[in-house]
């Protein structure tokens, strides 16, 4: 019969329309932000700013990698900026002392080991945070939270509250090249860029190519239907915030390179521009959905802001207080993308009815 062919209405080009815009609105964010900057902040466009523009999108995009998994697999992770300080603090111990078992014996590493044991700090620290919440029951906030004040605190007592200078490295050790990780530069990239390319390489992998990634939305959209249909939640969960903290040591790793110092106030505050990036990026603080590439877009979102406001002399107080906005209209945001995806289906499947 005719009526079986007939066209949608109208009515719903507006809804697809607007959830498209919506799906899009990292992309625009950036090209807003970026083209304001570009008006407004004097040397914004020149190279040399947009090289440390880029060391610093780096350092927030591997918190936010990290962060996207654990977010997706409906946790939350505040301990990431501690980690940075503590594995930064780690990193300094290790360059300067090596491990000092007394009597005049010492180990000294070069800097892959030490590369490697930073990292196993950091996974450490995620793998408390899982037996936290998965073992002993504590909400993934608390768990973090408390994880946040020890690493810190840790930290602190590594120098005493003190700065770990001059990490040039010894060259009989094989340590002098801990530099390169944060200043080197391999076919006019630095370094910190070609690791973030890495991680941001495997994590989309894992996140759209294997069943571990499958498993990890499927935890985040309805927990107990995934243990229900035979995913080991716990080790999911296990993964998650082991991966965050493997990203927060690479970034202690970076920072520490970078300035050649460390300190163990490093990392304050990163785990808001990290949240900001992944939820800004699409990730849903409700779990089971979210894009590695759109939190990478998120991020570069927030390091433009970051940069610019700073070039335009915008109080430090002033930029807190705009990231907190930026997080809060990201969720506003998604909230009303769910709301219109959720239109646009009843509106098709009416249409599919009639």
């Amino acid at each position: 019969m005719s009526h079986a062919v007939a066209h949608p209405p109208v009515t719903g080009a507006s809804p697809n329309l607007g959830l498209l815009l919506l799906k899009a609105r990292t992309f625009i964010a950036l090209i807003l932000v970026f083209a304001f900057f570009a008006v407004a902040a004097p040397n914004f466009l020149s190279a040399a700013n947009m090289v440390i523009m880029s060391k610093h999108v780096a350092l927030n995009a591997f918190l936010a990698i990290g962060m996207t998994f654990v977010i997706i697999s409906g946790g939350i992770d505040l301990s990431v900026g501690s980690i940075v300080g503590l594995c930064g603090m780690v990193a300094g111990w290790l360059v300067l002392y090596g491990i000092d078992f007394g009597l005049g014996w010492s180990i000294q590493f070069n800097t892959f080991e030490i590369c490697v044991l930073v990292c196993l700090v950091g996974i450490a620290v995620g793998v408390v945070n899982a037996i936290l919440i998965t073992r002993l029951n504590v909400a993934p906030f608390i768990a973090t939270l408390g994880t946040l004040y020890i690493c810190r605190g840790a930290a602190m007592l590594a120098s005493d509250g003190r700065t770990f200078p001059n990490l040039g490295g010894n060259p009989e050790y094989g340590s002098d090249t801990f530099r390169l990780i944060g200043a080197g530069s391999f076919l006019g990239l630095p370094i910190s860029i070609w690791m973030l390319i890495a991680v941001a390489a495997l994590a989309a992998y894992i996140s759209r190519r294997t069943p571990l990634g499958r498993y990890i939305y499927a935890v985040g959209g309805n927990e107990r239907g995934a243990a229900l249909s035979g995913v080991k939640v716990n080790r999911i969960k296990l993964f998650v915030y082991m991966f965050s903290g493997f990203c927060a040591a690479l970034v202690g790793l970076i920072v520490s390179s970078q300035l050649v110092a460390s300190h163990p106030a490093t990392g304050e505050t990163f785990e808001l521009n990290a949240i900001a990036a992944a939820v800004l990026g699409g990730t849903s603080m409700s779990g089971g959905r979210g894009r590695i590439g759109g939190t990478i877009v998120g991020a570069f979102v927030i390091g433009v802001l970051s940069d610019g406001l700073v070039m335009m002399g915008v109080s430090a107080f002033w930029q807190t207080v705009i990231k907190g906005l930026v997080i809060v209209a990201a969720v506003v945001v998604d909230q009303a993308q769910q709301k219109l995806q959720a239109r646009v289906a009843l509106q098709a499947q009416a249409a599919l009815g009639k």
